[in-house]
């Protein structure tokens, strides 16, 4: 994302305040390492211990303060000009900012609407097809359908004469729809694929001495990951905390994951569209707001933009506005100033109105799932509430534990880990088999939940199955409901993760109201939908550790206000009993799973309250400090040959955001005198071999002559004020600078002397977290 502008850090301004000519050409020429194919031997090499090597080397980091600062040049230069026409610029740059985010909901909406509506026909595919129009799901097909019962009732259908079953007939039905399902998800996880990418790396490997004689040149490499696979959420977290994925959200990636997960869906695997539709919201944020400079060229700017994006992504998967905007800030957003939450409110707003005109369900209305349960609960059922909340604490807590033990375990065999499709189609084939044979969980999730949250006591609800196995008291009814409670669960374990658009909020939910039906069924003089809707929240809440959004989202759902209390007992309750089992999400296990950084200030600080460490913990070892330092003389001019032989150095520890500490040396130590990015120090080496060859000198430090300004002074892209810490300063010091400023990095000065001792790199810290993490 404006990878031109993330993977370096804010440079230096000039005295008089004018940015440097070729501040621009540096980062795109710095963003263009070589992606090459690297072969075994390099790849050995690049495991050898030359220097230190940090975790997350594939990922780059933008500087929150440095972004703020750029912004304020960028905001004096426009008011200060006079006239017309730097007045309407004004007025549209303060408007920039509404103008985005109702484009964004606008266009989320639309390809919302396109995702369900074609899902809903796909899906439907398994079962038959409509005969005046294909592409016309089974409820478009058949406004007058009344249900039937065959089979002793096992059985559900539809008594349509415009929707054509493929057989009457069990098997040959059950063979259909298995061998359907199976198509949809290898051509789900074959889309998929083409979304792999690599995240740029260097690497030591190619043998060859760089331009300057010193050590060999690196090579790139990075990890591999499959951009439109999964939800999408853990790694849009990663990136509204501050870290670079290239690719992650282009137009390509929105592609396959809205086609991806209409077939992903259609299988009827445990997985739902809801989290990629966040997904989406925000590729279509991040393509929208590109087209504004102010977005384009800000780090800072574009996450807020992305934070207000992702809001509509849940609000046109729920019908829920109100709900999306808290998701945003409860689960996904690290950073959520008050303007970005009026944004997110604008453009959760703007995607549940134009969905609601575009009305893909057919019905109209934004509720999903409307209940009109009609009857109130007594202070006996809270004790109910509380066990479907301890229940779903307990769902969620096993749900996360088990599903990193199966990835780790099950994706570690050669023939799953390079064969991505495969697992897919092993997944769909244990889902369909277990799935097919019992009707309640049979149909879509989406389905399955508004089938469980129906009222029986209601005229136009009795006809259905659900309602017709209660009245009859079927023990084959509680079967079923026990068993795809457990199906569900085991099922939901093994498919969160594969390599198709998907996401764990439906088959949570789905989960939930089984398991709420079936306690409902010991519960008398009240509707087993209520249990069932709570159950829901409640099971959901355990697996994601959403509070006051996800309450939100419940009523939004079901239109039912007056069941917000128990909802709030059972989600707090679940909360609760799931952190006892393990404090992380199932998104934080992803994070864990994938290998992406993420700083959470508020879970960094209570880790390192329980250490009483100090900052010095933190500093490098000696050889990364020798060679991170350049020692300027006076002159404030340094060889070409140095700073080629520490580009070298830099890049050989395969951290591509990393830099030099700019020191000059007295009586007392090193002081620090400003902060050279790595990206910036390669341009200007680079535009010195090709422009310049014959010179050997490079300024630094100081102010170069008129005649002599932007050839060979690097001085203006040097950060001079790089934010300083006493290397005494408690742990909590250097959490709430990377947490709350978002620093790329941060200079460790001695107590007494204010010697520069250590640089800090956000890359350093998070590992450092993680260490303590693992040794809990």
């Amino acid at each position: 994302m404006a990878e031109h502008d993330e993977h370096s850090a804010l440079l230096g301004v000039h005295h008089n305040g004018r940015r440097h000519s070729r501040l621009q050409h540096g980062n795109e020429d710095a963003d263009s390492f070589a992606r090459s194919h690297v072969t075994k031997d390099e790849q050995k090499l690049s495991e050898t211990a030359i220097g230190e090597r940090l975790p997350y080397n594939d990922y780059t980091t933008i500087d929150w303060l440095h972004d703020l600062v750029k912004d304020s040049y960028r905001l004096r230069f426009i008011h200060s000009r006079k006239g017309l026409r730097f007045k309407l610029i004004s007025l549209f740059d303060e408007a920039s900012g509404w103008i985005a985010a109702a484009l964004i909901g606008t266009l989320t909406a639309c390809v919302a609407f396109v995702v369900d509506v074609t899902e809903a026909t796909v899906s439907d595919w398994k079962l038959g097809y409509c005969q005046r129009n294909p592409f016309l799901n089974r409820d478009a097909c058949c406004e007058d359908k009344t249900p039937f019962f065959a089979q002793g009732g096992v059985e559900t259908g539809v008594d349509c004469r415009g929707f054509h079953e493929w057989s009457n007939s069990y098997v040959p039905s059950f063979a259909i729809y298995v061998g359907l399902a199976l198509v949809f998800g290898v051509v789900s996880s074959t889309a998929t694929m083409f979304t792999k990418r690599s995240l740029p790396s260097t690497s030591p490997g190619t043998g060859k001495e760089n331009q300057y004689g010193s050590p060999p040149e690196p090579v790139a490499s990075g990890k591999s990951m499959y951009m439109a696979a999964g939800s999408g959420i853990p790694e849009i977290k990663t990136i509204l905390s501050g870290f670079v994925i290239p690719n992650f959200l282009d137009f390509k990636v929105l592609f396959v994951k809205g086609f991806g997960a209409v077939f992903a869906v259609a299988t009827g695997m445990c997985l739902g569209k809801e989290g990629p539709f966040v997904h989406i919201s925000t590729c279509v944020g991040y393509l929208v707001a590109k087209n504004f400079p102010k977005y384009r060229d800000n780090g800072r700017k574009m996450r807020e933009i992305l934070s207000a994006a992702c809001a509509a992504g849940l609000s046109v998967a729920f019908g829920a506005p109100i709900g999306g905007v808290l998701f945003s800030y409860e689960e996904i957003s690290t950073y959520f100033p008050r303007k970005v939450l009026w944004r997110a409110f604008l453009c959760s707003l703007t995607a549940a109105v134009v969905l609601r005109a575009l009305n893909p369900t057919g019905t109209g209305k934004l509720v999903l799932f409307e209940t009109h349960y009609g009857t109130s609960y007594n202070p006996v059922h809270y004790l109910v509430f509380v066990l479907l909340g301890v229940a779903g604490g307990i769902f969620g807590g096993l749900f996360c534990r088990l599903n990193f033990l199966w990835s780790k375990w099950f994706r570690s065999f050669a023939l799953i880990k390079q064969n991505p499709v495969f697992e897919v189609f092993l997944v769909v084939l244990a889902t369909t088999l277990l799935q097919y044979p019992n009707p309640l969980i049979r149909e879509p999730g989406d389905v399955v939940i508004k089938n469980l949250l129906v009222d029986c006591r209601d005229d136009a609800s009795q006809k259905t199955w659900v309602c017709q196995q209660e009245s009859a008291n079927s023990g084959t009814y509680l079967g079923f409901l026990a068993y795809g409670t457990a199906t569900k669960l085991v099922l939901t374990i093994i498919t969160f993760g594969i390599k198709v658009p998907s996401g764990v909020i439906i088959p949570a939910l789905d989960a939930g109201a089984l398991f709420g039906r079936l306690v409902g069924q010991a519960v008398p003089s009240i509707s087993p939908g209520i249990f069932a809707m709570v159950g829901a929240a409640a099971f959901l809440a355990g697996v994601s550790r959403m509070t006051i959004s996800l309450c939100v989202i419940m009523f939004e759902l079901t239109g039912e206000l007056e069941y917000i209390l128990p909802h709030m007992i059972a989600i707090l309750v679940a909360k609760w009993v799931a952190d006892a089992l393990g404090k992380e999400s199932v998104y934080d296990l992803a994070q864990n799973i994938l290998g992406h950084p993420f700083l959470d200030p508020e879970h960094a600080i209570a880790a390192v309250q329980h250490q009483d460490a100090r900052v010095e913990e933190l500093i490098p070892p000696q050889q990364t400090m020798d060679e991170i330092t350049v020692v300027v003389p006076k002159s404030n001019c340094v060889s070409v040959e140095l700073l080629g032989k520490k580009l070298s150095q830099l890049q050989a520890r395969g951290l591509m955001d990393a830099g030099l500490a700019l020191v000059q040396s007295t009586p007392i130590g090193n002081i620090c005198q400003g902060y050279l990015s790595e990206s910036e120090l390669e341009f200007g080496l680079n535009e010195l071999a090709t422009s310049f060859p014959e010179r050997t000198e490079v300024r630094l430090l100081g102010q170069a002559p008129d005649e002599a300004e932007g050839k060979l002074d690097l001085s203006p892209f040097v950060d001079r004020t790089p934010i300083t810490v006493c290397a005494s300063a408690p742990m909590e010091y250097a959490v709430e600078m990377f947490g709350k400023l978002g620093l790329r990095y941060l200079m460790v000065t001695e107590e007494g002397t204010g010697a520069l001792v250590g640089v800090i790199i956000k890359k350093r810290l998070v590992g450092y977290l993680e260490g303590l993490g693992h040794a809990e």
